[in-house]
């Protein structure tokens, strides 16, 4: 078998297209490997979303240039391939400021990796970041669950075109799977052990798939029928946009068991002004507002949100708004960035840039604050008993490890006969990262893997 190391980077989008592009290599004869160390294929699967993504993406290929030299030392080859946003982005620089690469691929184009590796193989050094006509999911093989929690990719793309944002220009237009198409790789993920299921889009509440018999489905009837599947214990998905929560997804919150009560919902800012300068099409009032309505639906939901601090020209007060609204909403998680600028993007024309100083000091109080309210959040569940689904092993003997409903880290002392089954817990205690859990009983609710 030959060698593939796979890299990647950023979102969970980003891990799903990883796990399909080796699935996608393996009837090849290329086997996944940890080390870029003797390996036949490098695959860096990048994001862009992050400050100075090209940069980190060169410096890594400087880092792992010695191992192809050695492989080509040794009289044989290795094709490295760059995939993901920052190809998508950067196409033909990629080849030009880096030698050692010989494809350069987008996301919605992946599809055509194996081609692509044959010709690298003849000596040829191609670019593929053309938006194709057809859908990269009708030529992937069928997935594989990796573990007890799963990603399944419903929506990619994104036709809100935020002022800050390069989605829309590296992922493309909205896109939604057919109903039926996602239904079929639900069950066989269900069927090889998957008992989590995550929901993937740019925008996934703004899924709008063909219904199977006619019309079109909203994420609410797509959560309503995947929870139907017999086996799968849990339903998630991310990411969401406010103006895409409509009213049946919201009342999903509140009927659907197996759709845990955490929904990241992100926000991005306060200020209102602000908000109209992103182009976020959503006030900080519809924001509050469609939160009411979710704890009317659910009242035990909790939020999670991101936030961009230093957008250009954002006042003190603009950022006294972020901060009213996390005090008075509170999250169970938060992501939270300064503003940079990407490449293309109105904003990054904006001659009003906050001063990284301002950003820094902004950022700490931001983060300080949303780390407080999760402290707050963990500690109100010390005493309390949680189901936890178990998912892995734990770092200690007779450990196993697991999530809370609210996504939270449990590890408690358990049987592994409970893997990928749901136990209820005592929450004991509080670790840094994590909540110690003691077993109270087993729910079942699916066999153990």
């Amino acid at each position: 078998m030959k060698k593939l190391y796979v890299k990647t980077y950023g979102c969970q989008m980003n891990v799903y297209d990883s796990a399909r592009m080796a699935e996608l290599m393996a009837p090849e004869g290329y086997e996944e490997t940890a080390s870029p160390e003797g390996a036949d294929l490098i695959l860096l699967n990048t994001c862009h979303i992050r400050e100075k993504a090209a940069e980190k993406l060169f410096s890594d290929l400087g880092r792992l240039s010695p191992a192809p030299a050695r492989k080509a030392a040794a009289g044989e080859r290795a094709i490295v391939a760059v995939t993901g946003c920052v190809a998508q982005a950067e196409g033909a620089e990629i080849l030009r400021r880096s030698k050692s690469v010989d494809i350069v691929v987008g996301p919605q184009s992946y599809h055509r990796l194996p081609g692509l590796v044959e010709a690298a193989l003849r000596g040829e050094r191609n670019v593929e970041t053309e938006f194709p006509a057809e859908s990269k999911f009708d030529h992937l093989p069928r997935p594989r669950a990796r573990s007890v929690s799963a990603f399944l990719s419903v929506q990619e793309g994104c036709d809100k075109f935020c002022s800050f944002c390069v989605v829309p220009y590296t992922r493309g237009a909205e896109f939604s799977r057919p109903a039926a198409d996602v239904l079929d790789e639900a069950i066989r993920l269900v069927d090889q052990g998957a008992r989590e299921l995550t929901l993937l889009g740019q925008n996934v509440n703004a899924y709008h798939g063909a219904a199977p018999r006619g019309g079109e489905w909203r994420l609410g009837r797509l959560i309503r029928e995947l929870a139907k599947i017999p086996g799968l214990l849990r339903l998630r998905y991310t990411t969401s946009h406010p103006t895409d929560m409509d009213e049946d997804l919201m009342a999903a919150h509140g009927e659907e068991e197996k759709l845990m009560p955490l929904l990241h919902l992100p926000v991005q800012s306060g200020s209102d002004r602000v908000l109209m300068e992103m182009n976020r099409r959503h006030t900080s009032s519809d924001y509050r507002r469609i939160v009411e309505r979710l704890i009317r639906a659910r009242a035990d939901i909790a939020f999670s949100s991101d936030f961009i601090v230093g957008f250009p020209g954002e006042s003190d007060a603009d950022f006294a708004c972020t901060l009213d609204l996390v005090r008075e909403l509170g999250f169970a998680q938060a992501y939270s960035f300064k503003y940079s600028p990407r490449p293309g993007t109105p904003a990054a024309l904006r001659q009003d840039q906050v001063p990284e100083k301002v950003e820094d000091e902004r950022l700490a109080r931001l983060q300080g604050l949303i780390a407080e309210q999760l402290r707050r959040f963990n500690q109100g569940f010390v005493g309390r008993t949680l189901p936890v689904l178990f998912e892995k092993p734990g770092r200690h003997q007779g450990q196993l490890a697991g999530r809370s409903p609210w996504l939270q880290p449990v590890h408690a002392t358990a049987p592994s006969a409970l893997l990928g089954r749901v136990a209820e817990l005592e929450v004991a205690g509080l670790t840094s990262n994590s909540l110690a859990g003691i077993l109270v009983r087993d729910f079942g609710g699916g066999p153990s893997l």
